[in-house]
């Protein structure tokens, strides 16, 4: 399904484009290298408090990075 491969491809355009490698990003989250690289082929499913910090850490909304908005600009914080 295209929705799927979206949000799989999402993180990892992300990574890139940002200059940062599978290993700096899988510290950052507290992960093994293997396993953050599982979740930008989409072998895994990344658990919601990985799509958090991922969210915040690019600066992002958790829709975009889901795939299901193409706008970055995350929501107000309560």
């Amino acid at each position: 399904m295209r929705y799927d491969m979206m949000k799989f491809e999402t993180i990892r355009s992300l990574r890139i484009d940002n200059g940062y490698t599978q290993a700096q990003i899988a510290e950052y989250l507290n992960v093994k290298q293997n396993t953050y690289s599982q979740y930008e082929v989409g072998t895994l499913n990344y658990p919601i408090d990985v799509l958090l910090k991922l969210a915040d850490f690019y600066n992002v909304s958790v829709d975009y990075l889901l795939g299901r908005t193409d706008i970055r600009t995350p929501y107000p914080k309560k």
